[in-house]
């Protein structure tokens, strides 16, 4: 019997053990691949914390369920038919029944006081370097910087027409899948533009024509609202995920300490084109940050994206990691 036990804990052990690397593995800070186990990587002190959370609850369940398991074993073995002819008469004991009304009790006590912790944080909305207001719209993001003029960054999605459009020029485009429609239209611009993606150093349905950009370590206030109907703001590797209500402004904040693109999406099930409202937010140095927001006052967009690029280029980008493999 020792024996039996004794495998069977050490084949969990080596289990998890492996499910833990497995998740560490494939997980990436600032957007999904395929085959993720576990949260998005962290850039702010809100997303540390929920990740540790995270951790710490998992480990509490994982535990529960191996406990669980064992007695599960235990009693199958120990109290069968053959190992037991005789059953017990017994009908209660005090002892156990006060140890498995307190303990669940105590480790609730314990997951709360560290759930308020968290949540103290998510809301305690330090002093702001920058205020943006995210507007909702069917089915794209508008970014209003509140500190800079009311300056306007509108984002919409980019497709596969739109990659190859840039890459072959509009006449070409249109000579070469004018004729298609439907589904051979679109398996034809998928084909096409998949190698396209990952050599713009872009996301497949989570890149944006105009992304909106934010110095890093900044504290960052995000004003949230719709125009229509409910939307939701959310970016995983800055905890951040709010409901966008129309009449109604909600907010979130974060404190990036590190450069990159970081991608989120609409989190609230809004209509037709909900999957087509990605959210995409440049992390950059304050002085590429300030000679980007001059070219948005001054309403050169193309200006802006070339700024950003450029950016991305010269400090590297979290996003070279199977680009082909999100999203598909």
């Amino acid at each position: 019997m020792k024996t039996l036990m004794t495998r069977l804990i050490s084949f969990l052990a080596m289990a998890l053990t492996a499910f833990a690397f497995a998740g560490a593995a494939v997980a990436q800070v600032g957007q999904p691949v395929a085959g993720q186990i576990g949260l998005q990587g962290s850039v702010t002190p809100v997303m540390d914390e929920i990740l540790s959370f995270y951790g710490m609850v998992n480990m509490i369940i994982t535990a529960i369920a191996i406990f669980v398991l064992i007695l599960m074993v235990y009693v199958m073995v120990r109290f069968n038919r053959n190992a037991n002819p005789e059953p017990s008469k017994t009908t209660h004991n005090t002892m156990v029944e006060v140890v498995w009304t307190v303990v669940p009790i105590l480790i609730l006590v314990f997951i709360g006081i560290y759930s308020f912790r968290l949540l103290f944080l998510q809301y305690e909305y330090p002093k702001p370097d920058l205020t943006i207001k995210a507007i909702g719209n069917a089915w794209y993001w508008e970014h209003v910087y509140q500190d800079h003029d009311g300056a306007s960054v509108v984002s919409n999605m980019l497709g596969d027409g739109d990659i190859l459009r840039r890459k072959l020029g509009d006449d070409a485009f249109e000579q070469k899948y004018g004729s298609l429609t439907g589904t051979e239209l679109s398996d034809a611009l998928y084909r096409d533009a998949r190698p396209l993606w990952q050599q713009a150093n872009l996301v497949r349905q989570l890149s944006v024509d105009n992304e909106i950009a934010v110095p890093v370590n900044a504290v960052v206030h995000v004003l949230v609202t719709s125009n229509d109907v409910i939307h939701g703001w959310a970016v995983p590797s800055f905890g951040s995920r709010v409901q966008a209500v129309p009449g109604r402004t909600t907010a979130t904040w974060f404190k990036a300490r590190e450069a990159g693109v970081y991608y989120g999406q609409c989190a609230v099930l809004c209509g037709l084109k909900h999957s087509g409202m990605p959210i995409a937010v440049r992390v950059v140095e304050q002085d590429v940050f300030d000679k980007w927001m001059a070219a948005v006052k001054d309403d050169n967009l193309d200006e802006a994206r070339k700024i950003l690029t450029a950016a991305g280029s010269k400090a590297g980008s979290n996003n070279k990691v199977a680009h082909a493999a999100v999203a598909r």
